[in-house]
């Protein structure tokens, strides 16, 4: 396994690859494998359904989904490559959390039905109709690979409610920068972008 997918870990917020808008996957090999397969592991140990690239700090357009968060549901595991949604039906509201914001759920409205079109790793296309969680899901995962959070989406009064918790993550984020623990901006961004040499 390379070193790359051995360093994997889902990041928290305000981290800066999760405000980053991710590159189209042009180059697909073993080590993008790895990554998936890392990327469940750390879905798994997290309790999630749903996980992005951004979320390990990589900048590609990818994301896996297992909606029964089991790892030993191998057979609902999937993998979006360059997803896109090409129609929207119907609105509804639902609760959401995130793995980089954790312990954290609010209300977020997400169209109700979807039409995707997105590629697996062996190249085959992936073009469903979807609704219900996996919609959801999937709204939610690419709203990640264009930097966007799902705190976006509330209500401000809500937003409101929880603006203690993001400004306590924001405080812990910036110390750990001045400690050395995390890297700081410019240096993320540099090294997103050399990533993105390899694959895009």
């Amino acid at each position: 396994m390379s070193e790359l997918v051995n360093q994997l870990k889902i990041v928290k917020y305000p981290h800066p690859a999760l405000r980053y808008k991710s590159k189209p996957v042009k180059r697909v090999d073993r080590e993008l494998g790895q990554i998936v397969r890392k990327m469940f592991d750390l879905m798994y140990e997290a309790n999630g359904i749903g996980l992005a690239a951004n979320q390990v700090n990589l900048p590609y357009r990818l994301f896996v989904i297992n909606l029964t968060a089991d790892p030993n549901e191998k057979q609902e595991e999937l993998v979006f490559l360059n997803p896109v949604i090409l129609r929207r039906k119907g609105f509804e509201q639902g609760e959401e959390g995130c793995l980089s914001l954790p312990d954290l759920r609010g209300t977020v409205r997400r169209s109700k039905e979807i039409d995707i079109l997105a590629y697996n790793l062996q190249g085959e296309e992936i073009c469903w109709r979807v609704t219900g969680l996996l919609a959801r899901a999937f709204q939610h995962e690419l709203d990640h690979l264009d930097g966007i959070l799902f705190i976006d989406h509330l209500e401000p009064s809500e937003l409101l409610e929880l603006r203690g918790y993001v400004e306590k993550w924001e405080d812990e984020y910036m110390s750990a920068v001045s400690e050395g623990a995390e890297e700081p901006e410019d240096k993320v961004l540099n090294r997103l972008r050399e990533l993105e040499a390899l694959r895009t």
